[in-house]
């Protein structure tokens, strides 16, 4: 870069930088807006279903029942509520929304159990949200095979024995799963929509004309508005890691500077799409409303909510030219899993790609004629 071209580059981010610290709606956008959605969704979120309101009709009354009963409530998954006397008044407790779940215990339980029978035990669940459904069903079955067990073989020990080990998240935090991959999304976001308003501010205030009647050329005036923008965009990303860090505990196992490698060539992604949306849209609002539909496929394509393995081949394939994907399968992978570059340097190489086809594409469609 000779010192004409720097000058020029220079020129052009120091004015992009002005425009950025005299637009309070930018700068509010920038620092304030991805630092509370954090905290907001790093809070709110939480995959693990505890504490799911219950309502009881213990029709029997016996020290079988009430064993059963706290074997439900000491699962953590359920918390019981309310003790009803009917089944109609159980009912409409779950149909009123008090409660998600209804155990009933028949009048002749006991009885059964004594007997050698099957006992059968009704369970009501609300299956209007999926989630809180499957944790009931799934805790529910284990809970009566585990007293099957224990009536049966009363203190032999079991033939078979599984015992699970959890890595990476031993104590199943929502927040270290949802983190890493809300970091990514945030810095998308943020990098999109800001650089998608990069030249068409300049359209709107009338100065575009201006500019390209300077000497500047299309690549200097490309890498100075840019500038700007991957600086603040990468400061917010390490920013968004400390709050992660120091507020909400998530351990990073790996080496940050590597995800921040990895993280270069996404911004410059991001950057690109902006651009190209930049010179395609008249407006502000209709760059932000462009910028906006592209966030849709990389929150439920890209792994951050739905698992990719769950989606149908068609999905998952067009999950792959997704960068999102990439990025927040490197962001779990370095903070997480302690993954370094004998497992990511795939990751790196077709973000690059990426990013290098994005920009390539931004820039010829943008031209420097009146």
């Amino acid at each position: 870069m000779t010192g004409d071209t720097f000058l020029r580059t220079f020129s052009i981010g120091r004015k992009e930088m002005l425009h950025i610290l005299r637009d309070p709606q930018t700068l509010f956008f920038t620092l304030f807006v991805p630092v509370m959605e954090l905290f907001m969704l790093g809070y709110a979120i939480d995959t693990n279903v505890r504490n799911v309101r219950t309502v009881v009709v213990d029709h029997a009354g016996t020290q079988e029942s009430r064993q059963l009963l706290q074997q439900f409530e000491n699962s953590s998954s359920f918390k019981i509520i309310h003790k009803a006397y009917t089944d109609r008044e159980a009912s409409q407790l779950i149909v009123a929304g008090k409660a998600r779940v209804g155990i009933v215990i028949p009048q002749d339980y006991s009885r059964k159990l004594e007997a050698g029978q099957s006992a059968q035990v009704l369970v009501l669940i609300d299956g209007t949200e999926s989630s809180i459904a499957g944790e009931a069903v799934n805790v529910s079955n284990a809970i009566a095979l585990r007293e099957s067990l224990a009536i049966k073989l009363g203190d032999d020990l079991l033939p078979v024995e599984a015992r699970p080990r959890l890595l990476f998240n031993p104590d199943m935090r929502s927040a270290n799963f949802f983190i890493p991959g809300l970091m990514v999304v945030m810095c998308q976001m943020m990098s999109t929509v800001l650089s998608a308003n990069a030249i068409v501010r300049e359209k709107e205030l009338g100065t575009l004309e201006q500019l390209y009647m300077t000497p500047v050329r299309r690549s200097e005036l490309i890498l100075g508005k840019m500038g700007p923008y991957i600086i603040l965009t990468l400061f917010e990303f390490c920013f968004i890691a400390l709050l992660m860090r120091v507020v909400f505990r998530v351990p990073v196992q790996g080496y940050f500077i590597t995800l921040l490698m990895i993280t270069f060539p996404f911004v410059l992604t991001n950057l690109g799409a902006g651009l190209w949306i930049s010179t395609k849209a008249a407006t502000r609002e209709a760059a932000g409303q462009v910028a906006m539909g592209t966030f849709l496929p990389s929150i439920f394509l890209s792994g951050y909510v739905f698992p990719i393995d769950s989606m149908p081949w068609p999905l998952q394939w067009f999950s792959q030219l997704i960068p999102t994907t990439w990025m927040i399968d490197a962001s779990r992978s370095v903070i997480l899993r302690g993954g370094g570059w004998q497992e990511l340097w795939q990751h790196a190489i077709v973000l690059w790609i990426m990013a290098i086809a994005a920009l390539i594409v931004g820039s010829l469609n943008m031209h420097k004629r009146l």
